[in-house]
């Protein structure tokens, strides 16, 4: 059979075609060695999302490992990914497992690894597991009665312990009565309930269950969001959430349905921490992130370190660094350690909504208190399908003759840390890199403007095609 890989967030694979009873066998195979290498009583915590046979492949993950010797929770339905790496962390579990492809198209599945911590698996914990996937299925006798009558499979509520725990954090009551209109886009994704139940005076959308999603990925950028916008319009609401999949990233809509950034979301939270509940310590960033997330901390005198794409990366840093205030990445997955060193996306929403109701001010009047410290500035991103030949020539290019000048700016600096991050005179840049859980080439601009953005981007298609 196929190896079977691990990639910037986990295994992920089309459903039936690689993603397979069978397949999901030996990664559980694995992961039960690793445990019983390690602990005497290891303990773990299993969630899933809602896709498609989403509830069956955990139930299979459970019996598989509880066979094995391993106590395990298994939550009884759907659940948020920062609920199972909560209740990870919470009930002292050795590992937690999820069995989600986040925000991927829906044909896909997907398995991640928590950490004792409540956070991503480290990439050395991760390779140990992936070491260990044997090369054939595992069969597994169906005895679910007999592991729920032994307790050594036991149904757990996280999303109940989740709950009570944000109802300790935020004067919920207050929240609800900011003078704000705010909608809810759960893309159909694991946290179409939880949110509402936080905050139920919310405008639901798409909080229903559909394994389809509609027809997109539940991934909360501007190409999926269209239908969200209107709906904003029409109900005339003034702040817009999303959230993606399995809840743990986070997008955001202004007024009329403007699309703010991911960019711009990690800006306010830096703001807020920094500004207004003086705060100190580390910033953790994804090098995807724009520039100005950087230069933000800098001028507050806080130390910034830069991590290759992947939330493990960022996780495993922040572990290191107790100090940490923040950790980012540049697709919606933001981390405040002193919650929890885990994205978390109904987490922000509500950090955002309490610095609203701390500061009196409006999402835009506090963009343009950023924009004083760091200037204004848009981004933009294409994810390109392209030809594996074509994407292994132009990251060649990039890594054997890259350009000295690109799109008429000098090229001052070229960070190689993941992919190629082409830093341009005139705080411009653009980004190169190879997805590690889709077959595309991602392109990432940032400029003063929207237009020059998008210009970057043409830009850099063109370059790629002369590769």
């Amino acid at each position: 059979m196929k190896p079977i890989r691990f990639g910037t967030d986990g295994w992920r694979a089309i459903i039936a075609k690689d993603f397979t009873f069978d397949n999901l066998s030996r990664v559980v195979e694995a992961t039960g060695r690793w445990l019983l290498q390690r602990y005497d009583e290891p303990k773990v915590m299993i969630g899933y999302d809602c896709r498609f046979l989403a509830d069956k492949f955990a139930e299979a993950t459970a019996q598989q490992l509880a066979q094995s010797g391993i106590k395990v929770y298994l939550s009884p339905t759907f659940a948020t990914t920062p609920m199972v790496s909560f209740a990870t962390m919470q009930h002292q579990c050795h590992l937690g497992v999820v069995l989600t492809a986040s925000h991927n198209p829906p044909e896909y599945a997907g398995y991640k690894l928590k950490a004792s911590y409540g956070g991503p698996a480290p990439l050395s914990l991760i390779q140990e597991i992936e070491a260990l996937i044997p090369p054939t299925p595992i069969e597994v006798i169906d005895q679910w009665e007999k592991l729920i009558h032994s307790r050594q499979l036991e149904m757990y509520d996280m999303e109940a312990l989740y709950h009570n725990y944000i109802k300790s954090r935020f004067n919920l009551g207050a929240l609800s009565r900011l003078p704000y209109r705010i909608g809810f886009d759960a893309m159909y994704g694991a946290g179409q309930r939880i949110f509402p139940r936080i905050l139920p005076s919310v405008q639901r959308f798409r909080c229903e269950y559909n394994p389809s999603f509609g027809g997109i990925h539940p991934e909360p950028i501007p190409r999926n969001l269209g239908d969200f916008a209107r709906f904003m319009q029409e109900k005339d609401l003034d702040i817009g959430f999303i959230l993606d999949g399995d809840a743990d990233r986070i997008g955001m809509l202004g007024r009329g349905g403007r699309y703010i950034d991911a960019h711009h979301i990690i800006l306010l939270v830096l703001h807020y921490l920094v500004r207004y509940q003086s705060k100190q310590g580390r910033v953790i960033l994804s090098l995807s992130c724009a520039t100005r997330v950087g230069e933000y901390a800098r001028r507050h005198g806080l130390a910034v370190e830069i991590t290759p794409v992947g939330f493990k990366h960022i996780a495993e840093r922040m572990q290191a660094s107790p100090d940490t205030l923040l950790g980012a990445e540049e697709s919606g997955g933001i981390a405040i350690p002193s919650h929890l060193p885990e994205r978390d996306g109904t987490f922000v929403a509500l950090t955002l909504l309490q610095m609203l109701l701390e500061t009196g001010k409006s999402i835009e009047e506090l963009i343009a208190e950023v924009y004083e410290v760091v200037g204004p500035f848009s981004v933009d991103r294409l994810d390109w399908h392209l030809p594996e030949a074509q994407k292994q020539a132009a990251l060649r290019r990039l890594s054997e003759a890259p350009p000295t000048t690109f799109a008429g700016k000098p090229v001052i600096q070229i960070d190689r840390t993941d992919g190629f991050k082409l830093i341009l005179d005139g705080g411009e840049a653009i980004m190169f890199r190879a997805s590690g859980t889709e077959p595309i080439l991602r392109i990432y601009t940032e400029a003063e403007t929207a237009t020059r953005a998008e210009a970057l981007l043409t830009k850099g298609q063109e370059w790629v095609m002369e590769a």
